[in-house]
């Protein structure tokens, strides 16, 4: 089928072909028939990102613009400002030999008075981010009553930013007679609500299986220790030499702080977060695009509406909490019949969390072992070998050179050019990874929970910590603490001890230090914490001997309203 058999007229044609267009795409097959009818259902199009939507909806609508009357007639609603400009633009495009159709971006982090003066010369077709829009709808400069059809593209997304109310608001203002179309890549029950209020009998369009991964996405594993995740990352990305993706991590401060440790050891790379104003935000994404970076360090807010095509990896530094976001993330890349990577850096307690993804994109993650050094060495040294090979010798502007190269290099044999060339240029790959450890983590010495892992696998130290049963704390509290202080899901516990004013609980030593420095300024139900090394005196939990520990002395620092805690040495009796 093509896009003239569809009903797409000749000047649409012509644009769409300077584009590279040849065949619809499933989704534009399904949806443009549809929307090319005089009138039609309201429609449900649950696709994946990249599959081609904008041209679904956007030919339809330029075709059937009536140029003749200057009023708003389409209306496209999308989350993010990355995404409504990329929306405007290839509109434009396709309506590129239909120069009446005129078309328009309303978003915010702009000027809205040259928005405004854009819309009072006449607009057909807006694209916008739901909360500009409603501000200019309460300014009186938008009338939306004249709309024949609304597109939600990425519904789910812009549920999920927390845009429901813009949303209903919004829609409120269009005639009852307009057609919905929506658009999402998972079936929220947020969305099929909007859908139940706002479309009237919608008829259902599923591109590939409902809330599975894109076809051409390898879906890729490595297991490690947490604390371990970043020389993983850094592994991960020097074994693939052309690597061109988005790290997402869960937080702003780690997003910036992956990114400077990257930049810091020489990668391409930089951050995209909330915290950076829009300016910084264009910066970054034109460098992106222009693949003047390689590696895109995102959390998901930020990085929603992004449209870059090519992406090789989508890399998971950290799951996201709503296992619905990897589906989004992972269709990033394998677009456009292309293949790619989505990777998972997880550890062991996070295999519940990648067994309910394989449930949800009904496919199964191949786990994979993090490279070892001379594995990373030698892809970098044929990578480097297959750049040479391949590089275009310009004749003409090196020929003035040639001479004096070959004279400074004719004392040189064949094999001592190679070996030195090699050398200059990989020599800090071998530096690196000459005596590197094996980073991967055995699955079968543990049953996902870090404190499974046996005795004798692992080294305990034992910590006191100065609280107790008076302050109602359990072991699973203890647990609970070393988690969230230390942010490390994979420290292996053993024993856990809970006296009447402070307790004791054993911990893998490889974490000592982490655990002892996250404790620090620590509180726990008010109470200024302090976790130290306990000198245990043979097996005999009890035994503490109060003198080698400065427990109680921070608190004293606090006068009468934080009262010390004084252990007896002898019946272990609090005393005020």
């Amino acid at each position: 089928m093509t896009f003239a058999e569809i009903g797409i007229e000749e000047k649409i044609l012509l644009a769409i072909e300077e584009l590279g267009f040849e065949t619809p795409m499933p989704v534009q097959e399904k949806v443009i028939p549809y929307l090319m009818q005089e009138e039609h259902e309201d429609i449900i199009a649950l696709a994946q990102t990249g599959t081609g939507k904008t041209a679904a909806f956007g030919l339809p609508l330029i075709q059937k613009t009536d140029t003749s009357y200057p009023y708003i007639q389409y209306l496209i609603l999308s989350p993010t400002r990355e995404l409504t400009v990329q929306i405007t633009n290839d509109l434009k495009s396709y309506a590129k030999f239909k120069k009446d159709v005129r078309i328009a971006a309303v978003f915010g982090g702009a000027r809205i008075d040259n928005q405004i003066e854009t819309i009072r010369r006449g607009v057909h077709i807006i694209s916008a981010t739901p909360g500009r829009l409603l501000d200019l709808i309460k300014r009186n400069r938008v009338d939306l009553t004249n709309i024949r059809t609304v597109v939600l593209d990425e519904a789910d997304e812009m549920l999920n930013m927390g845009f429901r109310e813009d949303l209903e608001a919004i829609l409120a203002q269009m005639p009852p007679e307009k057609n919905t179309l929506l658009f999402s890549a998972t079936m929220l029950p947020e969305v099929r609500a909007i859908a139940s209020k706002f479309m009237h009998k919608p008829v259902e369009i599923t591109i590939g299986k409902r809330n599975t991964g894109a076809e051409n996405v390898n879906h890729i594993c490595y297991m490690v220790h947490a604390k371990d995740r970043y020389l993983a990352l850094k592994r991960i990305v020097d074994s693939h030499p052309d690597i061109y993706g988005i790290i997402f991590c869960r937080t702003r401060i780690e997003t910036q702080e992956v990114a400077d440790k990257l930049v810091k050891d020489g990668y391409d790379a930089d951050a995209l977060h909330g915290d950076l104003s829009q300016t910084q935000r264009d910066v970054v994404m034109n460098k992106f695009r222009l693949k003047h970076l390689r590696l895109l360090v995102a959390t998901d807010v930020a990085a929603r509406g992004l449209d870059v095509d090519n992406l090789s990896h989508i890399v998971n530094y950290n799951l996201p909490d709503d296992l619905e976001i990897y589906t989004h993330r992972s269709g990033r890349t394998g677009r456009a019949g292309r293949k790619g990577d989505s990777v998972v850096i997880a550890n062991l307690r996070e295999k519940y969390k990648l067994q309910s993804i394989e449930k949800q994109i009904n496919k199964r993650f191949k786990h994979q072992s993090i490279p070892l050094g001379r594995d990373i060495c030698e892809k970098q040294l044929f990578h480097l070998i297959d750049k040479v090979k391949s590089v275009e010798v310009n004749d003409a502007q090196i020929a003035s050179f040639l001479p004096a190269i070959y004279e400074k290099l004719e004392a040189l044999d064949h094999n001592e050019l190679i070996q030195k060339f090699v050398s200059i240029e990989f020599n800090r790959f071998l530096e690196y990874y000459g005596e590197t450890p094996d980073l991967n983590v055995p699955t079968t010495d543990r049953k996902g929970a870090g404190r499974s892992r046996g005795r004798d696998n692992v080294g305990f130290t034992r910590f006191f910590i100065n609280t107790g049963r008076v302050d109602n704390l359990r072991p699973q509290d203890v647990i609970g603490l070393l988690n969230d202080f230390t942010d490390i899901r994979d420290i292996a516990i053993g024993k856990i001890e809970i006296l009447n004013n402070f307790s004791f609980f054993e911990a893998d030593s490889d974490y000592t230090e982490d655990i002892l420095s996250a404790f620090r300024n620590s509180q726990y139900r008010n109470r200024d914490l302090v976790v130290e090394v306990s000198e245990r005196k043979g097996d005999d939990f009890k035994k503490f001997d109060r003198k080698k520990s400065n427990f109680a002395a921070p608190q004293r620092r606090y006068g009468k309203e934080k009262r010390p805690i004084i252990v007896r040495s002898k019946s272990n009796k609090r005393a005020r």
